[in-house]
């Protein structure tokens, strides 16, 4: 089989027999009358596996390490776009450009073009860009549209891929609110706040998860005591003085010692406000984990990292940000903060498609 190479690295099949059979073998091109239209991605492909002869204007033969010098000449970034390409051809793919530039359209194993809906939306990504929370969800809503199934596949060094589901998940836990109106005096100490009211160590920390026993004590994170003192259900002194201190004053304690508090504080409410349970994710470099249920006879569902819809990131760190949580059995959330009460939580997780 024959196509005519052109110097933007894509190709026309003119005879009527070789158009079909290229374009049954795997729903390469387009078909135009007899006509077979290939493009880059296509191209390249089929050039590589020695599927089609290519000839230039001159009939003179156009070997593969050619055509893919004219695609890098013709697009930027192809290098990426065509591992992705190739590998989802690789596992037996029917691989389609679109629906927007740079990103592909990739049927079911099996699906007829035209007749079966595709199953991802594929974007390809090189580990060298950084993640950036407002084009995900971009994208992810484009997807999410269309009912379609958002995948990142990105491309290491090595030209090794990994790719990423992209979801956006509304979590939601058991916990019912705190079953009283009382409020509890509790007293602030450098970076926590402790709780000695036996009623109110019984209430807050046994009946709604908040906090760490330690003896008969209570002891609480500045957010949780944030949080606590928002909802009426606690009245503040410094452990020192005495003195009352009133919920602005600890906000501002807390923004002092966490740059990032007004967007952790967003998240923690949002997850309180569906029925977690929120506790610290320090051990795993998370902001928080967030349990469905009584952590006591449960494990945590989700690893959450409270972020401001504006953020960036090297995408190393979300590899591995990603891999510990599915090493522990659970799922990275991405809370994406834009403003005090808005909050949408984005999942990443790692597939073999």
């Amino acid at each position: 089989m024959k196509g005519r190479f052109r110097n933007d690295a894509t190709a026309m099949v003119a005879d009527a027999a070789d158009a079909s059979t290229v374009y049954a073998r795997g729903y390469f091109g387009t078909l135009s009358g007899s006509t077979l239209t290939l493009d880059r991605p296509e191209t390249t492909y089929l050039s590589e596996m020695k599927r089609i002869d290519l000839v230039d204007e001159r009939d003179r033969p156009v070997e593969w390490p050619t055509v893919y010098r004219h695609a890098l000449r013709a697009e930027a970034g192809f290098p990426i776009r065509y591992l992705v390409y190739r590998d989802l051809r690789q596992r037996g793919y029917v691989v389609r450009s679109g629906p927007w530039e740079g990103a592909f359209a990739v049927l079911p194993r099996g699906g007829v073009l035209n007749k079966t809906p595709s199953k991802y939306w594929v974007v390809p990504v090189s580990e060298r860009t950084n993640l950036s929370v407002e084009e995900l969800r971009e994208i992810r809503s484009r997807a999410q549209g269309a009912r379609k199934n958002l995948l990142l596949a990105v491309v290491d060094e090595e030209s090794d891929l990994t790719y990423y589901r992209v979801r956006e998940v509304v979590p939601k836990g058991t916990l019912p609110p705190v079953a009283t109106s009382a409020t509890f005096p509790a007293f602030v100490a450098d970076d926590r706040v402790f709780v000695h009211d036996v009623d109110g160590v019984e209430t807050l920390g046994r009946g709604a998860a908040y906090g760490s026993r330690v003896g008969s004590r209570l002891e609480l994170s500045l957010l949780e005591s944030v949080h606590l003192m928002e909802v009426g259900r606690l009245s503040l002194r410094d452990a020192k003085s005495h003195r009352p201190v009133p919920l602005e004053h600890l906000k501002a304690r807390a923004r002092r010692l966490d740059p990032d508090f007004p967007e952790r504080l967003a998240a923690y409410r949002a997850l309180r406000a569906r029925g977690l349970i929120v506790k610290t994710g320090f051990k795993y470099g998370a902001h928080f984990r967030a349990y469905l249920r009584d952590p006591e006879q449960s494990h945590a569902k989700y690893l959450v990292r409270a972020v401001p819809v504006r953020f960036a990131t090297p995408w190393p760190l979300v590899a591995g940000a990603v891999r510990l949580a599915q090493g522990v059995r659970k799922e990275h959330l991405f809370a994406v903060v834009d403003g005090p009460e808005t909050v949408a939580f984005l999942s990443l997780e790692r597939i073999r498609p």
